[in-house]
């Protein structure tokens, strides 16, 4: 993998050539090697409310499978009428968490959620993860989701580590366990097609991500087997490519 000072100068040509008033970094567990605040103040929060299946949803499934309240493959109906309406006889939480984008796969993992926890996402999110993981600015305000570059940062630090100024592995059900991340960012759809982990979508080099549906939108990107993440929040009505910024983060110096 190319050294992350060279990978910077790459990822930082490319933004400002499309896209100048970019959010964006590259780091590894340690935190940031590189990136921009796209000239707002260090404490602005950003519309990520793109990537609230990654930042609230996925991390909070997790924290109900962590504890035992919550099994993939268990039929939902198994958890009541309410958590299994709307959705075809016999789908399980595995099957919602590798459905490929579907708002309403979304929806009804959330519904699941606050059904079994008795409380709402945003909360259960905020108790459960972002302050365990000191992400004190991220929160949802007037239903969108909201997060400062910082936070997003100690978000993906945590997943490669964590180490560093991040702290220790939190005691569950608080934070990520390394158990569900390490089960999330891997292949989980046998041979079907799109590939899928839990709420991860593959991409080359080792590499995870997940989007905004939109090409010009928010992206998160991790690699454990690299220890490298990147992070990329466009300007709005601007397109920074994706594909590029994700090249240009991880392509590897020699064929893996």
């Amino acid at each position: 993998m190319t050294p992350l000072c060279d990978q910077a100068t790459a990822v930082r040509a490319l933004v400002e050539s499309a896209d100048p008033g970019a959010v964006w970094a590259v780091g590894g567990p340690e935190g940031p090697q590189a990136g921009s605040d796209g000239g707002h103040p260090a404490d602005a929060a950003f519309d990520v409310d793109a990537l609230s299946g990654a930042l609230a949803l996925w991390p909070v499934i997790g924290s109900l499978v962590d504890e035992g309240a919550l099994r993939l493959h268990t039929p939902l109906a198994a958890y009541g009428d309410t958590a299994a309406e709307g959705i075809p006889a016999g789908t399980t939480a595995h099957h919602l968490l590798t459905h490929p984008g579907g708002t309403a796969a979304l929806a009804h993992l959330t519904r699941l959620a606050e059904q079994l926890s008795g409380s709402p996402l945003a909360d259960l999110a905020a108790t459960r993860v972002w302050h365990p993981l000191g992400m004190t600015g991220t929160r949802f305000a007037d239903g969108t989701l909201r997060a400062p570059l910082a936070d997003l940062v100690r978000f993906l630090c945590h997943l490669l580590g964590p180490v560093g100024p991040v702290g220790p592995a939190p005691v569950d059900p608080a934070g990520i366990s390394r158990a569900w991340t390490t089960e999330s960012l891997r292949i989980r759809t046998g041979e079907l097609t799109p590939a899928r982990g839990l709420l991860w979508d593959p991409a080359p080099h080792g590499v995870w991500t997940h989007h905004a549906p939109q090409d010009g939108g928010p992206a998160l990107w991790v690699s454990p087997r690299h220890h490298r993440w990147a992070v990329l929040l466009p300007t709005a009505g601007r397109e920074t490519p994706r594909h590029a910024f994700r090249e240009a983060a991880f392509t590897p110096t020699a064929p893996e």
